[in-house]
């Protein structure tokens, strides 16, 4: 997701919170249905994705349309294969039309249909995450002799859930992702989840999403009142490099909270008793251990939580060779193969796996404590450089963007961790 989306994002869930609340708060009437439940969330997603996307609404909602017709006319064993290949090839065309519009036409894109991607790229988390579990189990899909001697409303009625889930409105626009399991299991519950106490809970995150927006704006200002990658010279190029990379991350940070807030008061929290589990969505940004930590890995791990897990158990996980670089290589396929995306998402591959020998050989060799701060000082300061590095990779969209941060001082430190990687690889089998 460019994080240039997010300001018309934002206004669009802070829209929506209210209908969230509602919605809570209408679950604990024994009048509103399970039924009325799922339409309520249903309808709430058509029509905040008709007003955040207008006509390129579509392109959401056919392929939600077809996961659906998938998962309930495929065996469990196929369901995941057929469905990831038809959502992943869905949105690749939607991004090659948007490279066709950037690079070929040399116009900027509408923000309705890059809000569209956005969309599209938090429902193929949802398709994959729900084919996953039919395929192993997790979730029972209906069975085909029932369907057979279903009539076409009992089986609109069966199909009303994964419909819900595929386009409910909290998690439409941005969000952790949440389970099927769990999003059924909220919807079943009969109780309000966002008592008295939770309100508190909300309030300290308007706080904290207040303080992240006033924080943006000065480093906003800083920003702008400085040089740029273009006119900066030698090493300022690294204050320019880590100044724009920290307004990057402080964006994302906010809306990253203002989504979290939204799927609270709505009901899909943690007070639905998964907490610690793989089902809990938790916040996407943990910005005390991604601001703290002097690891890559931690950092990559801690770095939008719920994408990373889904990532895990997509990928990594079910890969049988090459596990790291076929993780990252999706990852820049699903964020649309720009060229920024391909060279940064390549970059982190080959950080994160020079971390783990890094502080392999770090743990062997390091033993007195002066030593270990001084290490663990410098490797901090050399974990944020590197992931703003990669942050301005793979946000910056034209080639030129990408060769002034490539010939900039900025690449000695990625340069640097790729060295210790050549020379620490060969000796990883004596630590072994």
């Amino acid at each position: 997701m460019d994080w240039r989306q997010l300001h018309p994002l934002t206004l669009y869930q802070g829209a929506a919170f209210p209908f969230a609340l509602l919605f809570n708060c209408l679950c604990s009437m024994d009048s509103f249905s399970t039924h009325a439940r799922y339409l309520f969330l249903l309808t709430g997603g058509h029509l905040l994705a008709l007003a955040a996307m207008g006509p390129c609404a579509v392109l959401v909602f056919i392929p939600a349309l077809c996961a659906v017709v998938l998962i309930h006319s495929l065996s469990p064993k196929e369901v995941h294969r057929q469905t990831f290949c038809f959502q992943m090839s869905w949105q690749t065309l939607c991004h090659l039309g948007l490279h066709y519009t950037e690079y070929y036409l040399q116009e900027p894109p509408s923000t309705r249909f890059c809000i569209t991607l956005s969309a599209l790229m938090l429902l193929t988390q949802r398709v994959t995450a729900l084919s996953l579990d039919v395929c192993e189990g997790r979730v029972e899909a209906a069975s085909r002799s029932r369907r057979t001697q279903s009539c076409l409303s009992e089986y609109l009625r069966q199909a009303l859930p994964y419909f819900s889930y595929l386009l409910f409105f909290p998690a439409l626009l941005g969000g952790p992702l949440c389970s099927f399991r769990r999003f059924h299991a909220r919807v079943q519950r009969s109780r309000p989840v966002c008592p008295r106490q939770c309100f508190w809970a909300l309030a300290w995150q308007g706080v904290q999403i207040l303080g992240l927006e006033c924080l943006k704006t000065a480093v906003q200002w800083v920003v702008s009142a400085g040089a740029g990658l273009r006119d900066c010279q030698q090493l300022g190029c690294i204050y320019v490099m880590w100044s724009t990379a920290g307004l990057f991350k402080l964006t994302y940070y906010s809306h990253w909270a203002l989504d979290d807030s939204l799927i609270q008061a709505a009901g899909f929290g943690s007070e639905l008793g998964w907490s610690g589990s793989e089902e809990d969505p938790g916040p996407d940004a943990d910005i005390w251990t991604l601001e703290t930590t002097h690891r890559i890995s931690l950092f990559t791990r801690k770095w939008n939580q719920s994408t990373a897990r889904w990532l895990r158990r997509l990928i990594f996980h079910r890969s049988r060779a090459w596990p790291l670089a076929q993780t990252f290589a999706f990852s820049a396929w699903w964020h649309g193969l720009h060229p920024g995306q391909v060279f940064g998402f390549f970059c982190w591959a080959m950080m994160v796996k020079a971390d783990y020998l890094i502080h392999t050989f770090a743990d062997l060799w390091i033993r007195s404590w002066p030593m270990r701060l001084l290490y663990r000082t410098l490797s901090w300061a050399h974990t944020q450089l590197v992931i703003a590095y990669i942050m301005l990779a793979v946000e910056v969209r034209s080639l030129s963007s990408l060769w002034l941060l490539c010939c900039s001082y900025n690449s000695v430190f990625p340069v640097v961790s790729c060295i210790l990687l050549l020379l620490l690889s060969g000796r990883k089998h004596k630590w072994n």
